[in-house]
């Protein structure tokens, strides 16, 4: 029996934690978090979560899906179900790992050969989707942000860190929390080269991070950009297309530079981990203006003519962001809030590079044979513009509405003045379930497309228990852009999305 004495410690750890901390996000504290000394100093902790969207979309012109020629569609999909565990056993260094999947589909998002039984044996399929690793890396303090001697905070620190890492550079949304976003996701454009010169917004690389006169926040890494080799474009009588670059770094034993600054002037954030906050739920007043950079020498090429000849000409992509956050809680103890967050990019990858996406994107790359009409320059399904050579403005604001628009009367709970407990647990102490409303609005001006592009973003999030378990209405209005009209915008096309998020 006394064998087995630390791993009944653990499990009871595992279910106090549960018990105490599950209710929301005032009570959920550390979260599921294993306490190995008495001081909780030495810990490790656990961050499970699952995103489910359901959507209902108008797709772009001629698209098909699952061979049927689609106008709206609709569907139910995994966007993220994740696990992050992180450990510190010593104030000297810190080790995470995270892993899960994204995108599983009812067509897509599986495991190459994974659902060969029922499709015919073909290659790709929306089952059996494969784990992968998103976060491996392994940290040091050189400076802690705590004196471990004095246990007095330290108004400047330092850490090291190495592996498949998130700290990144130019944005505070480049290196954005998935679990605590206004909106219903990204935009991302913030992860500019997602899924090309990275895994998944990660690079393998070295970064430093901490604060200097405890109020300037900053990052830098130096990295190693996962090898991409896209054929250059050609016509379709096989002649090199000049001045249109595309992700190709082959040749080429680069490293990526980068780094993030951003000035802290009210209530200052964690940097623990590297995932910044969307929205802190009238919980925080913050305001910081930051800006960052990166340079990734031959990152992409293109065909130019060279005398008589056709070459390939190497580009550096370089990428800047200047932005501002600000969360603001008002109303005394109504508990409102504004949230605001502005950036403004500026990308230069090379002659008219350019670069679409479609999340979760169901669609065949094939035009519906019957279709006659104009297709949309950014392809089938759900596409739209992503990054390219150009500038790129994006703002979202939310407002968080008063804490009692949801509250109900507790009958016989009453507080010390007499007054009735607003609260829907009255056996805790989360506060009420909350609304927020927000919106969003980009700006594409890019060099391809040579015209301005707009999207809007506009929905509503129901705060069961903070960001632990929430629900999010969301409609987009997509940019049109028909081929053959010069890359005007022609209007939107439109999708509605809801989430049930729950983290732990």
């Amino acid at each position: 029996m006394k064998a087995h004495k630390p791993l009944k410690i653990i499990f009871f750890s595992m279910i106090l934690s549960q018990a105490a901390y599950g209710q929301g996000s005032e009570e959920y504290g550390s979260g599921l978090k294993i306490n190995i000394d008495q001081s909780g100093s030495k810990y490790v902790r656990f961050i499970i979560w699952n995103q489910i969207w359901t959507r209902a979309m108008e797709l772009n012109p001629g698209s098909m899906v699952n061979g049927q020629p689609t106008t709206w569609h609709y569907d139910l999909g995994i966007r993220r179900a994740r696990m992050l565990a992180y450990a510190q056993i010593n104030h000297r260094f810190l080790i995470l790992t995270h892993f899960g999947i994204n995108n599983q589909t009812f067509i897509n998002g599986g495991a190459p050969m994974g659902g060969m039984t029922g499709n015919g044996d073909t290659y790709t399929s929306g089952k059996k989707p494969g784990i992968f690793f998103h976060d491996v890396w392994n940290e040091y303090a050189v400076i802690p942000t705590e004196n471990p001697t004095t246990k007095k905070a330290n108004k400047n620190s330092l850490y090291i860190g190495t592996g498949l890492h998130y700290w990144h550079g130019v944005s505070r949304m480049t290196s954005a929390s998935t679990l605590n976003f206004m909106a219903v996701d990204a935009p991302i454009f913030n992860w500019f080269t997602i899924e090309f010169a990275d895994q998944f917004a990660r690079y393998f690389g070295a970064y430093a991070k901490g604060k200097v006169f405890d109020r300037l926040d900053y990052r830098i890494h130096i990295s190693k950009p996962f090898a991409t080799t896209l054929e250059l474009p050609r016509a379709t009588n096989g002649t090199p297309i000049l001045d249109r670059a595309v992700e190709n770094n082959s040749g080429s034993n680069s490293w990526i530079k980068s780094g993030y600054l951003m000035w802290q002037f009210l209530d200052k954030e964690s940097n623990v981990l590297p995932f910044t906050v969307g929205t802190y739920v009238g919980t925080k007043k913050v305001f910081n203006v930051g800006a960052g950079f990166q340079t990734m020498p031959n990152a992409t090429k293109h065909y130019i003519l060279r005398g008589e000849d056709t070459v390939e000409q190497s580009n550096t992509a370089n990428v800047a962001g200047v932005d501002v956050f600000l969360d603001m809680p008002f109303g005394g103890a109504s508990n409102q809030a504004i949230t605001l967050y502005s950036v403004l990019y500026n990308h230069n990858w090379g002659p008219n590079y350019y670069r679409t996406v479609g999340i979760m994107n169901e669609a065949s790359v094939l035009k519906d044979p019957n279709y006659t009409g104009p297709v949309s320059i950014n392809g089938f399904g759900n596409t739209r513009p992503l990054v390219g050579t150009g500038q790129i403005w994006y703002t979202q604001v939310g407002y968080l509405l008063p804490k009692n628009i949801l509250s109900k009367k507790q009958k016989h709970s009453f507080d010390s003045n007499g007054q009735p407990i607003l609260n829907h647990y009255p056996n805790t102490k989360a506060s009420v379930d909350r609304l927020q409303l927000f919106g969003a609005y980009t700006l594409h001006n890019l060099q391809r497309i040579g015209n301005p592009v707009h999207s809007i973003d506009l929905g509503l999030n129901y705060f069961i228990a903070g960001h632990h378990a929430k629900i999010t209405l969301q409609y987009s209005a997509r940019p049109h852009i028909p081929d053959g009209n010069g890359n005007r915008q022609e209007g939107f096309k439109s999708e509605f999305i809801l989430q049930t998020q729950v983290f732990l």
